[in-house]
């Protein structure tokens, strides 16, 4: 019977040892070139499949060239630090909107927008800033009237992150805005709209991340750290 690794990678010189192979003395030098390749045959079946090198850390630490500084990124105040099964809930919920996102995609990225919807295109930065964040919280504006709108008017407010818009971003396109609204976040305060696009974004973020993808989220969490240490009181705690 052909052991698997015959079955997989067949013998290119195949050499028939018969009743010969008895008197091999296997710590003698070979006496002819079948006695050669069986003596390569019997030291390659000694080799264990699966080698693990062990590496003694404190001696890699001393060859470090690049260090990763973590100035910049703000410890927790007392009291917003969460809980490891609240990190745990939320990386769970996370998960679970992705595997959605992914399994749903080609489904809503086939339906028909509204009218009203226009995607800015590709390098129309400011036009994505417009649209994920609408014209109040981009611009700064507010309704000074004291009147309440008749209709709720997205280009004012800005297009929630719908499945039917998600959907139709490539992985290029979700990086772009990504990296967008993370430098508009370096510079303004949160607002919801942010962070439900944040959210979204990342959640359509395909796998292995990009070099791109590691940055910007090393960005965003360095942005979150220093805007939660300004924070005096939780209004919960994340438990």
């Amino acid at each position: 019977m052909k052991s698997d690794v015959e079955e997989l990678m067949p013998r290119l010189l195949p050499v028939e040892f018969g009743a010969a192979s008895e008197d091999l003395d296997p710590n003698g030098p070979p006496r002819n070139p079948r006695e050669y390749l069986r003596q390569v045959q019997l030291e390659a079946s000694l080799c264990p499949e699966v080698v693990v090198a062990h590496i003694d850390p404190k001696k890699l630490k001393k060859k470090q060239t690049i260090n990763a500084s973590v100035a910049g990124c703000h410890a927790a105040p007392e009291g917003f630090s969460p809980s490891l099964s609240w990190q745990q809930h939320q990386v769970g919920n996370f998960s679970d909107v992705r595997q959605s996102i992914t399994k749903n995609r080609n489904h809503w990225s086939n339906h028909t927008l509204d009218d009203n919807v226009l995607m800015p295109k590709l390098t129309d930065e400011e036009g994505w800033k417009r649209f994920c964040l609408g014209e109040t919280v981009y611009l700064g504006s507010c309704n000074t009237d004291g009147e309440p709108e008749a209709a709720l008017d997205y280009r004012k407010v800005g297009f929630p992150p719908f499945l039917t818009i998600v959907s139709r971003l490539n992985q290029s396109t979700v990086l772009m805005v990504m990296e967008v609204l993370i430098g508009w976040f370096e510079e303004h305060e949160f607002a919801p709209q942010l962070g439900r696009w944040l959210y979204a974004l990342l959640a359509c973020l395909e796998k292995p991340l990009l070099p791109e993808a590691h940055s910007s989220i090393r960005q965003l969490a360095r942005r979150c750290a220093q805007l939660r240490s300004t924070l005096v009181r939780p209004r919960c705690e994340l438990r």
